[in-house]
């Protein structure tokens, strides 16, 4: 027997969901359903996906490589589906912490009346690619370029830095901040999808303490709490408001690069056209 389709569904929800009770319940399944099917894809593939315990389930590294390949191939039959339901083309511009800003809305509505048989699906992924390594997307929204040769980068334009914090942080007062007012407090990193790091301080200036966090959520809920302050793009500041949360301008921090990337070795036919209209919104 050949590995089914459902089998790798119950693998990448148990991966996303952490648990099989909470994979079943994701998947409107029996637990013993989808202890079933992953038991059967580790018998059909002859290597161990899960390393389970009486508490907790965890990938091996068999398993995590296979949610990456599982992912592409549930992602191609979805589009083929939606394909074949609407009779439309579409292509997926994934990001990890935010789309375009203030740009978001535009793009959508300048794409649709150019090329009103193509649909764009923005799909947030929370991972260094934004979804092209995952095959969750077609075009990557990055603001920093991606560790590999795999992919075509091209800067499509450039955005302001913004400094979030407390509503009672003590410069919330101000209209701007500068790098050496922000490194007074904690600031808030994530390593590995966000778009500021350390380098952006000159040595002996930097922030003394960081808070190591996985994605945008996590930032703004420890930002909102004032146990730190972040740094982040311009979209940023304006996709995601949050009671409690404050951005300011910060004066003298170089702009982030914004850029559109692609899988090399199978470029998307639309990048010309993707890539003349983002750069003309940002112009």
């Amino acid at each position: 027997m050949g590995v089914e389709l459902r089998q790798l569904r119950c693998l990448v929800a148990l991966n996303d969901a952490g648990t099989f009770t909470d994979a079943a319940i994701d998947l409107n399944m029996s637990q013993a359903a989808v202890s079933r099917n992953v038991a059967a894809l580790e018998e059909t593939l002859g290597v161990r996906l899960v390393q389970r315990t009486t508490r907790s389930v965890r990938l091996t590294p068999a398993g995590e490589r296979t949610v990456r390949h599982a992912r592409q191939a549930l992602s191609v039959l979805e589009l083929l589906e939606r394909d074949a339901r609407t009779g439309r083309n579409s292509i997926r511009i994934g990001y990890a912490w935010s789309a375009l800003g203030k740009h978001t809305v535009e793009f959508q509505r300048r794409w649709a009346a150019a090329f009103p048989n193509i649909e764009v699906l923005l799909v947030r992924t929370n991972s260094s690619t934004a979804g092209l390594a995952e095959g969750r997307s077609d075009f990557a929204i990055l603001r920093r370029v991606p560790d590999t040769a795999a992919y075509d980068v091209v800067l499509v334009g450039l955005e302001k830095r913004y400094c979030a914090m407390a509503a009672d942080d003590p410069l919330a007062a101000k209209r701007s901040v500068s790098l050496a007012q922000v490194a007074g407090r904690p600031l808030a990193l994530d390593a590995r999808t966000g778009s500021t790091g350390l380098d952006l301080w000159p040595d002996g200036e930097r922030p003394r303490h960081v808070v190591q966090i996985d994605d945008i959520d996590d930032w703004l809920t420890v930002i909102g709490s004032g146990r730190a302050r972040g740094i982040s793009a311009e979209s940023t500041a304006h996709q995601y408001r949050r009671r409690g949360v404050v951005y300011r301008p910060v004066r003298d921090a170089p702009p982030v690069p914004v850029y559109l990337a692609w899988s090399r070795t199978d470029p998307p036919r639309e990048r010309t056209e993707v890539i003349g209209l983002l750069a003309g919104l940002y112009a």
